[in-house]
């Protein structure tokens, strides 16, 4: 059975963790409207990912007996200055869940709950992956910039990993080896 301070922080992961689905999909909506579909497909993985994440700790909440409570998820943003600016705000964000991800495993920890703390690891991992992911794409975003053929480039490069609705067909590999890192 979870304590309470655990079900309460767990509940406030679901929710950011939804919050990131509609944040992404925003993002994705942003893409779409300035022409570059891989972007947005990419975005649009990122979206379904982020809902697992959430359904991941939800179903452990209920597995531990818990009591999950969904609460009211902000409005993202709507508008960036640039597909760079959309793309860190991205890494941004994803250095916000890495926090939040590690002051659930501190507070595991603190309540000695081994096997929420052994569930937060796999979150742990993921988070060092899904930083690496955006940080590479900001890196390529830095060398092309916000326009030309550089940036049509990395868009399609992007589209090959697929999501919901995209026709890419890509394998949903988000890794940076797989986006030529």
């Amino acid at each position: 059975m979870l304590k309470d301070s655990l079900e309460e922080a767990l509940n406030e992961q679901i929710n950011a963790e939804l919050y990131s689905e509609y944040l992404y999909l925003s993002m994705a909506a942003y893409y779409e409207d300035e022409g570059l579909p891989g972007f947005a497909s990419w975005m649009r993985a990122q979206a379904d990912e982020e809902s697992a994440h959430a359904m991941r700790i939800y179903d452990f909440v209920i597995e531990r007996d818990g009591r999950v409570t969904l609460d009211t998820i902000d409005s993202p943003p709507k508008e960036w200055s640039g597909p760079s600016d959309a793309f860190e705000a991205a890494y941004e964000h994803e250095v916000e869940i890495t926090e939040m991800i590690n002051d659930l495993v501190a507070l595991a920890r603190e309540e000695n709950d081994n096997a929420t703390e052994n569930m937060l690891q796999w979150f742990v991992a993921e988070q060092v992956e899904e930083e690496a992911t955006a940080q590479a794409v900001l890196d390529k975003l830095k060398h092309v910039g916000d326009d030309g053929p550089g940036l049509l480039m990395v868009d399609q490069e992007l589209g090959q990993r697929g999501g919901a609705g995209g026709d890419s067909g890509g394998n949903g590999d988000s890794t940076p080896e797989s986006m030529g890192e």
